[in-house]
């Protein structure tokens, strides 16, 4: 934030040595993180996963005419028989984009394709394979039709789908291929919607080495930042790739002052445990305002938190599936905040029987690995993908889900039901 003073890095939570509470680390988040207020007009077609910036309302009505449901015989209620048959001669047809034109006296029908204009005079519409067609004296036809028909059936009224006036679209929501559709059935070709979030990161670590290059012993190949692009990627924001950042004051600090400068938000991997915190705090309280928590979550304790320069820092774990729990329960809501949507809490949990047993240690969320799937009868099971350590990135690749266990929860034996996030509600 533009002003603001630096401040020494704070380990952990001020009023309470032992871990953070992950709902008192979220509520924190929430607070202390805001939308950014550029906005722009685009294309419909370019605003597939942007944020609207504006309510939209509808200038029209959807359909804008009553028309049929169905294809079939469009006719007047009163000529329905309440026994019996009764027949009926035909006028015509009405076609989608062709409607019939005259009135259609008592005694009388069209036929009728599904989305035509209903013709004047007539208030229902059977279907073709609820009539006895009949060949007509003059070459028109006419139809025979029995009980067991209602007045008013098969019709779409004007305004049905959207009203003139509704209001179709809220500042903060997500633009996803309903609202393309949507948008698109009103006429409106362009939308105005809050920028691209531009998100810097980069690792950190001597160890780390970018794909391509040879490895010394003891080197590995940096994954977070791929994790980090894909996750950053489907949530629709502008990625700036910075590399690896070597262990190195000056690195460090020029890094951080780039990433600053370049984005809204940065995140860092690696450097945020407890015995690295003073070395990269040392660099970050220079810079701007940031703290370190241990939260209360297996993946993922150690997390740092705040500004550096103009834009939010996120300094998360180096294990790479304490990255991906630490990103999808953390940062990912944030900032969602920060592009201005009004859902920023977008992931859900539903509940399935447990096929495996879970230990769970008391007074922290635990977060486990699962592929969830359905039993015989169709219930929803889930399952541990077993090894738990937050090294084992294949683990991720196996699995499609992550069991929740609560702060307050006990281990789960095996038949116990669960709370799931299913990663497709991961954005």
């Amino acid at each position: 934030m533009t002003g603001t003073k630096p401040t020494a890095p704070v380990d952990c939570y001020d009023a309470d040595p032992e871990l953070l509470p992950m709902a008192e680390a979220l509520r924190r988040l929430d607070a202390q993180t805001e939308s950014i207020a550029d906005v722009e007009r685009v294309a419909l077609r370019d605003a597939l996963g942007r944020i609207a910036a504006e309510p939209v309302v509808s200038p029209m009505d959807v359909p804008g005419h009553r028309n049929s449901a169905m294809d079939g015989f469009a006719l007047l209620a009163d000529d329905l028989p309440g026994s019996g048959t009764r027949r009926l001669e035909v006028l015509g047809t009405a076609r989608a984009g062709r409607p019939f034109v005259g009135d259609v006296p008592g005694g009388c029908a069209v036929r009728i394709m599904t989305g035509a204009v209903m013709p004047e005079g007539t208030d229902t519409v059977i279907m073709q394979e609820q009539v006895e067609e009949h060949a007509g004296a003059d070459g028109r036809g006419a139809i025979v039709i029995g009980e067991g028909q209602r007045g008013g059936q098969n019709v779409r009224e004007a305004g049905e789908d959207v009203a003139n006036g509704d209001r179709v679209l809220a500042a903060g929501d997500r633009i996803l291929p309903a609202e393309l559709g949507l948008l698109a059935s009103l006429g409106i070709a362009e939308v105005a919607v809050r920028r691209r979030l531009r998100v810097a990161f980069f690792s950190t670590g001597d160890e780390l080495r970018s794909i391509g290059e040879p490895l010394a012993l003891g080197e590995v190949y940096d994954s977070n930042r791929y994790t980090l692009y894909g996750m950053l990627t489907r949530l629709g924001v502008d990625v700036i790739d910075m590399g690896v950042v070597r262990d190195e004051p000056g690195a460090v600090n020029d890094a951080f002052l780039e990433a600053a400068r370049v984005g809204d938000a940065v995140i860092s991997t690696g450097g945020a445990s407890t015995g690295e915190a003073d070395y990269i705090g040392e660099t970050l309280s220079r810079l701007g305002e940031v703290r370190f928590w241990r939260i209360a979550i297996r993946p993922g304790r150690p997390i740092a938190f705040g500004r550096v320069g103009d834009a939010m820092f996120f300094g998360l774990p180096g294990n790479p599936v304490a990255v991906m729990v630490t990103f999808y329960q953390f940062v990912q809501p944030a900032l969602l905040r920060m592009m201005g949507s009004e859902e920023i809490h977008p992931n859900p949990t539903v509940r399935a029987v447990c096929a495996s047993p879970l230990r769970k240690k008391p007074g922290r969320v635990e977060v486990y690995r699962a592929i969830l799937g359905r039993d015989g009868d169709g219930r929803p099971t889930v399952r541990s993908t077993g090894k738990s350590g937050s090294g084992l990135l294949h683990t991720m690749s196996d699995a499609n889900c992550f069991i929740i266990l609560p702060e307050d929860g006990e281990s789960v034996e095996p038949g116990a039901e669960v709370d799931v996030q299913p990663f497709f509600g991961l954005t």
